[in-house]
């Protein structure tokens, strides 16, 4: 401490024995105007008008002053408490300030990537709206929702499919038979016949004798392709026609004689529209003797078969089945020996083999209607 400083504490503890020793004696004055009010602050320049020793009015002023002195602390912390609390409330007025900046700042960003990205999900929306637009479009007019082949409808290759047709048309009605002919093929075509009565039904349709059953299996192309019949009778053709499905059919018929591999076109549905063209054709011409048979190495794939032949030539399950319509197998022996029973029951066989099999059975080959799908090795399959 200074040395100003000690004789104030040591006035304010001989200030405070005094009040301590008036406090006991209970300040017994002469009369009560003379009485001392404690707790009162005594002005400095009052004389005291008390019968009172000179060193107790000394003491009774210096605690005067020491009040007057502790007053005018209090004032003075009041003033400072009065700043630091001026100065807390701006403080938090900042920060609150430059808090609810922060959460706006906050807020905007995020309603801004929230704006973005539903504009993006609007425009994926938008894009997926468009593209179902344009399946269902498809599958209106075409094959099953197959869009791959809309690049057939190209008009300069139909018009020169449709002129290679005519011309091959004109060509066979061109033919000439010469008269003398006609006696000899007549015991052949006995013959044939007798053999198809005794023995099995057989497939003469690569034969330029059967100009009759060529024509009417033209005939039956032209019509599904150029007037499909969407409700038609069953075992008809219920599905569009195009173009390189009536050449393959076709080649199938006339080229390979009913016995013969064809390439994929792509897909297994599209191989299904195929078959079912064929089915149909055989159908309209044999009839119930007509036993399609179809081979697929899996339950799945044979129920794609059994699905589409089922959306293409109108028939219902109770027309699949081992006595009756179509036979489904997944194993080669199996089909065979179905095919040699049917062919001593008089049955003609139709033996269908999906794409997915990679090698035949060398006696599928011995039966007269055969149709192999060849996968094709520059296109990859994901079954």
């Amino acid at each position: 401490m200074n040395s100003d400083e000690l004789p104030k504490d040591k006035q304010k503890q001989q200030a405070s024995d005094a009040v301590e020793s008036t406090d006991k004696q209970g300040l017994n004055l002469g009369s009560p105007r003379e009485r001392v009010e404690l707790g009162k602050p005594l002005e400095l320049g009052e004389l005291l008008k008390l019968d009172q020793s000179l060193d107790e009015r000394q003491e009774v002023t210096d605690l005067a002053q020491t009040v007057a002195e502790l007053e005018g602390k209090e004032r003075d912390l009041r003033k400072k408490i009065a700043a630091l609390q001026e100065t807390h409330d701006q403080l938090l007025s900042e920060q609150l300030s430059q808090t609810q900046a922060a959460v706006g700042k906050l807020v905007q960003e995020g309603l801004s990537e929230l704006e973005q990205r539903k504009q993006a999900l609007q425009i994926s929306v938008d894009k997926l709206e468009r593209r179902r637009e344009r399946i269902q479009a498809e599958m209106r007019t075409n094959f099953a929702g197959v869009s791959q082949e809309l690049a057939i409808r190209v008009q300069g290759f139909k018009d020169y499919l449709v002129g290679s047709l005519e011309d091959l048309a004109v060509a066979a009605e061109q033919l000439e038979l010469s008269p003398t002919s006609y006696p000899a093929e007549q015991p052949k075509q006995a013959k044939v016949n007798t053999q198809a009565t005794d023995n099995s039904p057989k497939n003469t349709f690569a034969e330029q004798t059967f100009q009759d059953q060529t024509r009417q299996i033209r005939n039956i192309l032209d019509q599904y392709r150029t007037r499909p019949d969407y409700y038609g009778p069953p075992w008809q053709l219920r599905r569009t026609f195009e173009p390189i499905h009536a050449e393959r059919v076709s080649n199938w018929f006339f080229s390979q004689g009913g016995r013969g591999a064809l390439k994929t076109i792509g897909s297994r549905l599209q191989n299904i529209l195929i078959g079912s063209a064929i089915i149909s054709v055989l159908r309209s011409i044999y009839g119930d003797r007509l036993r399609p048979l179809i081979l697929a190495n899996t339950p799945e794939r044979l129920g794609e078969w059994r699905r589409g032949l089922q959306d293409c030539l109108g028939v219902s399950r109770s027309d699949f089945g081992p006595e009756r319509g179509i036979v489904l197998f997944e194993e080669p022996p199996a089909l065979v020996q179905k095919a040699d029973r049917l062919i001593n029951q008089k049955q003609l066989p139709l033996i269908i083999v999906d794409e997915t099999e990679d090698q035949i059975s060398l006696s599928m080959l011995q039966f007269p209607l055969w149709l192999a799908f060849a996968a094709d090795p520059e296109q990859l399959y994901n079954y």
